[in-house]
């Protein structure tokens, strides 16, 4: 008996893998639906109970085929130009559609215990470290003086050679050309030195100009070509990094007009200096600072309970909504510690404040949150548990301080007291 089979129009030793799929019945017809001039005479149909298939390979050469339902392996090498299916399955994961659908949804109740454990160990871990730098921020910023730029110069430090890690990353290293490692550490320690010459000298224009004067030269005598990528690249790490932070030991040392219109300034402890350390410069960065955590608080808060519209593709999770919610937050802030402080004395000039603080803390995170996704990563670095690295805590505060002191100094009448 001749048995006619269509023969498909598939190259030889083509194979088609098709991923978790059911199949009842499978049938040679129903697989390739090729043409054929000669209709055949019978069709060979292999049919299966309902079940799981892993994979499906088309095969055109017979002799690789083994026994499939029944059939017998001679039959295709009787006929080795018959397309087979060849299913392989596992008698073990035979389920029904009710199976299939638990299988494939995922409640709350199903996340692992490890993962939820994994998820609160951080949460506490970023809970502890950020009220250990809390306080600790808080008493170095109390202490004003060297103490206050010191640990702001080892911070900008470890923010520039985190600002350069991320300059010759793959991410951003693969559209231009980073600068050499060596004109990085050379700007990093550049960045540390600005705010210690901004407390001796009172200003930092001559000493980034000088910088800016040397990292160029560096750049221009390197052994390679250089690249204006990396002029441009070493020239913003400097302003980035080192020339902004410097305005806030501009605001917190260099704004000495003492404070005494509250009962807390007069009564300064002599531990910190006695009264005449209660100065303009030392209120105005508390209410900066503490402004900027609500900023950032609040609009965390908002942002998981009320977020659905997105601010910016830039940072996607953020959100409308959270933004509202910071910004009330923040200028909230500003006004009550306006009112215990009192300074500023104006009411309008405190809330002026609070929205300089949340725009400022704004446009910093955006900034820094820009860098990190042209880098292609999500944290700056991981000195800190929890918190990634310190360009991820102080990225809010770069640009605030410059707003800070410019809206304190210029305008403010007799520095807002």
């Amino acid at each position: 008996m001749n048995t006619h089979y269509p023969i498909s129009c598939m190259a030889s030793s083509s194979c088609i893998d098709l991923d978790r799929f059911k199949l009842i019945p499978l049938s040679l017809t129903s697989i390739c639906n090729c043409h054929s001039h000669h209709p055949p005479s019978r069709t060979l149909s292999l049919s299966r109970p309902r079940c799981s298939i892993s994979r499906i390979g088309l095969f055109l050469d017979g002799s690789r085929v083994r026994e499939v339902s029944g059939v017998p392996r001679t039959i295709f090498l009787k006929y080795p130009r018959i397309i087979t299916a060849v299913s392989r399955t596992e008698p073990d994961h035979l389920f029904d559609d009710e199976e299939v659908n638990k299988g494939n949804s995922t409640t709350e109740g199903d996340i692992p215990t490890s993962e939820l454990k994994q998820k609160n160990s951080q949460l506490k871990k970023r809970v502890v470290f950020g009220l250990g730098i809390g306080i600790s921020v808080g008493g170095v910023v109390l202490a004003g003086g060297w103490v206050f730029t010191v640990a702001l110069a080892a911070a900008v430090f470890v923010g520039a050679r985190e600002y350069f890690e991320l300059v010759r990353s793959r991410g951003i290293a693969d559209g231009m050309t980073p600068p050499p490692r060596y004109v990085s550490r050379v700007c990093s320690v550049i960045c540390a030195l600005m705010p210690l010459l901004t407390l001796y000298l009172g200003q930092i224009d001559v000493s980034v100009t000088s910088a800016a004067f040397v990292v160029a030269m560096a750049l221009l005598m390197q052994r390679r070509i250089p690249r204006f990528a990396q002029l441009t690249s070493a020239m913003f790490g400097l302003f980035y990094i080192g020339y902004l932070p410097c305005f806030w030991v501009k605001l917190r040392c260099r704004l000495a007009v003492p404070a005494l219109n509250t009962g807390l300034g007069a009564s300064w402890p002599v531990l910190l200096g006695g009264p005449t350390q209660w100065t303009v410069g030392l209120v105005a960065t508390l209410i900066s600072f503490s402004s900027i955590i609500a900023a950032d608080t609040f609009a965390f808060i908002g942002g998981k309970a009320f977020g659905r519209t997105p601010l910016t593709n830039i940072s996607p999770k953020k959100t409308w909504e959270g933004a509202l919610a910071g910004l009330g937050g923040c200028v909230a802030t500003s006004v009550v510690l306006s009112k215990t402080f009192c300074w500023p004395t104006s009411l309008l000039s405190a809330v002026a404040f609070g929205f300089l603080n949340f725009f400022g803390s704004l446009f910093g995170d955006l900034t820094e949150s820009m860098i990190k996704r042209d880098a292609g990563v999500k944290d700056s670095g991981s000195l800190i548990p929890g918190h990634g690295g310190i360009l991820d805590r102080v990225d809010s505060y770069i640009f605030t301080g410059a707003l800070a002191y410019s809206f304190v100094k210029m305008l403010l009448p007799l520095y807002g007291v």
